[in-house]
């Protein structure tokens, strides 16, 4: 189902946070302080980043978090669906379990409505949401 929850959020907090570094690292630590996100969470949220490879992650008493990609090639639905895994406007859009999808009488308006809401996040760019 499409939902922007709150690791989107503070996945792109902590975007913009390192983007405004520039070329330093940050830490968990910092971005947590700084934000009030559970530093447990953000941990969690940075791994799962760097994992997708949104960010570098590096170790050592220095180490932190720095960015990897060009933003301005990322788009908001690749970058949520790369997070959370597939989104959409109605289950059956996911190819999930739907009971009724084969006498479903609003399936086509369900899709068209689908297609208009990733189209309209394919346009969004993750550097004009970090600028």
């Amino acid at each position: 189902m499409l939902n922007i929850n709150k690791s989107i959020e503070y996945s792109l907090i902590a975007i913009k946070h390192i983007k405004s570094k520039s070329n330093k690292s940050c830490s968990t630590k910092e971005i947590a302080k700084q934000y009030n996100i559970p530093k447990e969470l953000l941990a969690k949220i940075l791994q799962r980043l760097s994992k997708c490879g949104y960010l570098n992650s590096i170790r050592g008493t220095n180490g932190g978090y720095s960015l990897n990609k060009n933003l301005e090639r990322i788009n908001l639905i690749d970058f949520i669906e790369s997070i959370e895994g597939p989104i959409g406007a109605v289950k059956c859009n996911l190819n999930l379990d739907c009971n009724v999808y084969d006498i479903c009488n609003i399936k086509n308006p369900m899709n068209l409505i689908n297609d208009n809401i990733r189209n309209s996040l394919k346009k969004i760019k993750i550097y004009d949401l970090t600028n």
